[in-house]
């Protein structure tokens, strides 16, 4: 059993330790098809109430928006045309030592370089996880196909990516990050949020006195506070509204609690247990690590190069999170911060600069004291 206690990475929640293991999402958003069963089970096992009043976004085809204190799973819709998507893949060659996998440069088949990364690691024959892919353009149900590929077939796979040079749906199912070092547990001052035997952060709503600093503690922007304006947006439809609707937990901070009802019962979370593609994946956390970083490598193998993990570097400003991504552009694109840091990260400096200033006074003050007795 191994916790991310030994890593510092639950100080801030004063937990010392558990039976279970660090639990976690691995979303991987190359096969997200935007169905939103995620969002629907989410706000049916937890009661959440809806936002607005099902009238799509002027700017996707959305009705929620993003993260908030009634959706707890938000999946976003976004456009990329031909030269966006070239840029992605550009970009994401220019990744190094970010936890990924080096990617060969794309260059003709007649001048093969060596092959770097989970690629190289299989051509030498000294394994790398690199997923057993069958050749491309073969009959899937031949006798045989299905076999492990050699790794010189897999060295001369046709890299081509998918027939997507002129536009594509980027579709991402967002949630909670229970981030290693939370800034929302940090900060709140009532203990109504808590760390839970699974690595997690939940909020206890009848501790919760709705003072809000768990809002701007979060550097994602993910917990809110429920109340109407976030519920029912104004329209001209008349068929529901926002005091017609049931508000559980009216006024306190809510955000995604992994499920933690079902965590208990031995149920995974129901939005992964809805996916009907299994682009939401649920696990003990090293467990979804290791599947992100082999799905960056296949994918890279194809040609894909704008494939990258968000979330998986444990040196980040919020020491890793317990939500993985895989994305297909940068963060910004999907409404991410690029470098996420949690505010509370530099107190123990502020505190020891601050006390510095006030001994660096008092001894000023000290020293003026003395000079005005003498005579």
């Amino acid at each position: 059993m191994s916790t991310t206690v030994d890593h510092d990475a639950v100080a801030d929640g004063h937990w010392h330790g558990s039976a279970h293991e660090r639990k976690g999402f691995f979303t991987d958003t190359s096969i997200c098809i935007g169905c939103k069963a995620c969002e629907v089970a989410c706000k049916e096992w937890n009661n959440n109430p809806q936002d607005g009043t099902f009238e799509l976004l002027g700017s996707s085809y959305d009705n929620t928006g993003s993260l908030g204190a009634n959706t707890w799973r938000h999946v976003a819709f976004v456009e990329q045309d031909g030269e966006r998507i070239e840029a992605a893949r550009e970009s994401g060659r220019k990744l190094v030592n970010l936890g990924m996998p080096s990617i060969r440069p794309r260059t003709d088949e007649s001048e093969a370089q060596p092959l770097g990364g989970a690629l190289g690691a299989a051509a030498e024959g000294s394994g790398g996880g690199l997923p057993e892919t069958p050749p491309m353009g073969i009959d899937l149900l031949a006798p045989g196909a299905l076999e492990p590929s050699d790794p010189a077939d897999i060295a001369n796979m046709d890299t081509t990516p998918p027939d997507t040079e002129d536009f594509r749906w980027l579709m991402s199912s967002d949630v909670c990050k229970h981030c290693t070092h939370a800034g929302c547990l940090d900060v709140c001052p009532t203990g109504a949020l808590f760390r839970t035997e699974f690595d997690t952060v939940v909020v206890q709503n009848d501790v919760c006195n709705g003072c809000g600093t768990c809002v701007a503690g979060c550097p994602f922007g993910v917990i809110e506070r429920r109340d109407d304006g976030t519920i029912n947006t104004p329209t001209d439809r008349d068929d529901r509204k926002a005091a017609d609707m049931d508000v559980p937990d009216k006024n306190t901070a809510n955000k995604c609690t992994l499920c933690y009802d079902r965590l208990v019962d031995g149920q995974e979370p129901a939005c992964a247990q809805t996916c009907p593609t299994e682009s939401i994946k649920f696990g003990d956390h090293e467990d979804m690590v290791d599947k992100a970083h082999t799905r960056v490598a296949d994918l890279h193998a194809k040609g894909m190069t704008e494939a990258r993990l968000y979330g998986a570097n444990p040196n980040d400003g919020v020491g890793g999170t317990g939500s993985v991504f895989l994305i297909l552009d940068e963060p910004e694109v999907y409404g991410l911060p690029p470098d996420p840091r949690v505010p509370t990260k530099d107190l123990p400096q502020m505190y020891a600069s601050a006390g510095m200033a006030a001994l660096g006074m008092v001894a000023a003050a000290g020293l003026a004291f003395l000079g005005s007795r003498r005579p």
